[in-house]
Parts: structure tokens; C-alpha cells; sequence
């Protein structure tokens, strides 16, 4: 692909979108850390100068492909938890069923579990005052939208919601690395299957997790 100069605000967010595009492909194959800006560019088909017109670091492109996948999640996550949670349920029961739709989901969406494990530690630090304010602005609308969805089902959590929500998503991040070891642990793990253990399932580790923290925050009978 070879683009000319975006002239018009449509042609400049056409070439946005296909940088992000490109990035996406990108993190369906690597990890985010061997996303290189190099790399991007030439997937783009843009020269890295220009890649730097549209987003002014790697991270920042990775910053605004995270919040593009969590506002995602949040509006499938909507209808998974409305099919899966009983509302007649008792609270032990809808807790439980919260958690396990939560820990499945975002299981089954490694790439937004990786973003939020290199949120803190590396993509939120190539980046400007403006570009990260801009981000944790967005953050806090989709932890807003979480909090709403978790309280609809357990109006119980009351202010704890919010804190639960965002430990679901901290937890995320955490356990994420944890489920896919780079080679040279898988072999060690196939040699000596007891150390196996220090390799948890991310689903399994997440639905735990998560049951053992909406347990502590609910008030008790």
C-alpha cells in the first residue's frame, strides 16, 4: 500500500485507522513487546516520519488500540453477562456466575489481557502529558461502563464496584504472561512436569481470582 499525502481530516483519519489496523494484525501474531514502530510502518506502508504525523510513539498507537479493544469487549461483555446471570439468583450464586462469565471472556481475548499487562510499565511511558491525559480520560469513561455492568447484576457491591471492576482488569494483565511461557519455559515445564504448576491456565487463574475478590468485597449476611 502506498498513500499520498492526507490532505482532508477524512483522509488523515483513513490513514489513523490503517495504522491501527496494521498494529492489530501485528498483535495477532507477536507480543506487544516485539511490536516495533519499524515494523509498523512498513506493514502500513508508510514511511516512519509519517507513521509519526498520525501517532507520535509506538505506545501511543498501542494506547489507543487498547482502548479500542476494551470498548469492544465492554459492549459483548453487556450481553454475556445478561444471558449468564440469573437476577433471581442468590448473591453467593450471581458472584459466582459474574465471575466465571468475566474470567471466560477475557480469556478469550489475550491481545486486550497483554495491553493491560504493559499498560503501567511500558505503555504509558513513550508517551506526552496530552496523549496519556487523553487516554486515562477514555479509561475512566469504559471502567465507568464496567462498574454499571458489574453493579446491574450485583447492586450488592455498592461503591466496591469500582474497585472490583478495576482489579478485574489489573488482574487481567497480571496473569496474562503466565499463560503463554516464551519456548524456552515450555521445554522446561515438558522436562519436569512439576514445575508446571508456575503455568496456570488464564481462565482457571482469572475466574479464581476474580470469585476470591467479589466474595471479600460483598458485604456479609
Amino acid at each position: 500500500m502506498s498513500f499520498q499525502r492526507a490532505r482532508t481530516e477524512e483522509q488523515r483519519e483513513i490513514r489513523r485507522r490503517a495504522i491501527l489496523d496494521a498494529a492489530s494484525a501485528m498483535l495477532d501474531e507477536m507480543p506487544v513487546a516485539d511490536v516495533t514502530l519499524n515494523e509498523l510502518s512498513r506493514r502500513a506502508g508508510l514511511a516512519k516520519p509519517n507513521v509519526l504525523r498520525y501517532f507520535e510513539s509506538r505506545e501511543a498507537v498501542l494506547l489507543e488500540l487498547l482502548d479500542r479493544f476494551l470498548r469492544e469487549w465492554l459492549v459483548e461483555l453487556e450481553g454475556e453477562l445478561a444471558a449468564g446471570v440469573g437476577d433471581d439468583l442468590p448473591m453467593p450464586e450471581r458472584a459466582t456466575a459474574v465471575a466465571g462469565i468475566l474470567s471466560r471472556s477475557l480469556a478469550g481475548r489475550t491481545v486486550l489481557c497483554d495491553l493491560f499487562g504493559a499498560q503501567g510499565s511500558v505503555l504509558e511511558r513513550n508517551v506526552s502529558v496530552e496523549v496519556v491525559t487523553r487516554y486515562k480520560r477514555a479509561s475512566l469513561q469504559r471502567l465507568e461502563t464496567l462498574t454499571a455492568l458489574t453493579r446491574k447484576h450485583l447492586p450488592e457491591l455498592g461503591e466496591n464496584a469500582t474497585l472490583f471492576s478495576l482489579q478485574a482488569m489489573v488482574l487481567a494483565g497480571a496473569l496474562s504472561p503466565y499463560d503463554t511461557p516464551p519456548p524456552s519455559l515450555q521445554a522446561a515445564y515438558q522436562a519436569e512436569p512439576d514445575l508446571a504448576r508456575f503455568h496456570p491456565q488464564l481462565r482457571d487463574a482469572l475466574n479464581l481470582a476474580l470469585t476470591a475478590t467479589l466474595l471479600g468485597v460483598l458485604p456479609r449476611p
